[in-house]
């Protein structure tokens, strides 16, 4: 009897460690798997982020529905080169505003972050500012809590980070340089999808004027790529369209992109077909979120939709 009992208690044991594993294995899976739908690194990425922050930035992300690591990144990079900057407050003590850490946290801000939310396992015990493994974590909250998640006001995120758009530039702008080429559907010319949607104008005459693009409605933070490789010549505010950026391409071809939320390239910056360069907005005179594509060939506007055809580009208003 005394021996079946000891059996049971034994096969109950083996049960309760097993358990055990299988969840550490799924909170560790968690914790290191980036999201499905993350960008990958560019190889500028990969060459100036350190791998272990690499790891975490990646990691870290998914924490907050529609965060890309990339943003996580450029916030490391612009505050302390990921850890790297020999500053005070960086390994230990705090700068002139009480910021430390890597991620460049004040002490009653991460304390109030990680009160309300806890840091997965592989920091220190408390969490601690000066951990990069608890100073990105923190991050990826403090970002989603003020408006990243799902990208419903990413601008906003940033800039409660820190109060200045030239920073929030600085970072969209970092991002970008971070993320590789986005794998969307293109053309043997090329050419790709600028943004997924529904055309709801289309090149002509309207109310009386000429409409010289294809309007694409989408949500608001929807990604704009470059619709080819090109170089950034314009990237900012624009009388009527809010917020654009224009790509010159090879052969006298400029793609503009209007009405945007946000932009995340610079300009100067060359850029490569597929790459995310913005979000849609609402931005200008607008009726809706949406974007608006124009191609200019030579100075002179032409029908996107026959353009991508004569490049045997995709269905810019497909699925």
């Amino acid at each position: 009897m005394i021996k079946a009992v000891r059996l049971a208690l034994a096969a109950t044991a083996a049960l309760i460690i097993l358990a055990t594993t299988v969840l550490s294995g799924a909170v560790a899976a968690l914790v290191t798997t980036p999201a499905h739908d993350s960008t990958e690194p560019s190889e500028h990425a990969v060459a100036d982020i350190p791998a272990n922050y690499l790891a975490l930035y990646r990691a870290a992300a998914p924490h907050c529905p529609g965060l890309d690591w990339s943003i996580l990144a450029a916030i490391g990079k612009v505050e302390t080169n990921h850890g790297r900057l020999d500053a005070p407050g960086v390994l230990a003590g705090e700068n002139a505003s009480g910021a430390g850490g890597p991620m460049q946290f004040l002490e009653p801000t991460f304390e109030e972050v990680v009160s309300q939310h806890e840091i997965p396992p592989g920091g220190a015990v408390p969490p601690s500012r000066y951990v990069p493994h608890d100073a990105i974590y923190a991050a990826t909250f403090y970002l989603c809590d003020n408006g990243a998640r799902d990208n419903r006001d990413l601008y906003g995120a940033i800039f409660t980070y820190n109060h200045a758009d030239w920073y929030v530039r600085k970072v969209l702008t970092q991002a970008g340089h971070y993320r590789a080429a986005a794998t969307t559907p293109t053309g043997s010319g090329g050419w790709v999808v600028p943004a997924h949607g529904t055309c709801t104008s289309g090149f002509g005459p309207r109310d009386g004027a000429m409409h010289n693009g294809l309007d694409i409605a989408a949500p608001t933070g929807t990604p704009i790529h470059a619709a080819a490789d090109g170089t950034v010549i314009d990237s900012g505010p624009a009388s009527g369209y809010g917020l654009w950026i224009r790509l010159r391409h090879p052969n006298g071809v400029i793609t503009t992109y209007g009405h945007n939320n946000t932009n995340h390239v610079a300009t100067g910056q060359a850029v490569r077909a597929g790459q995310p360069i913005g979000e849609v907005g609402n931005r200008g005179q607008s009726t809706g979120p949406h974007l608006h594509f124009q191609i200019d060939l030579h100075r002179q506007p032409v029908d996107p939709l026959d353009f991508y055809a004569q490049q045997r580009g995709p269905d810019l208003c497909g699925p």
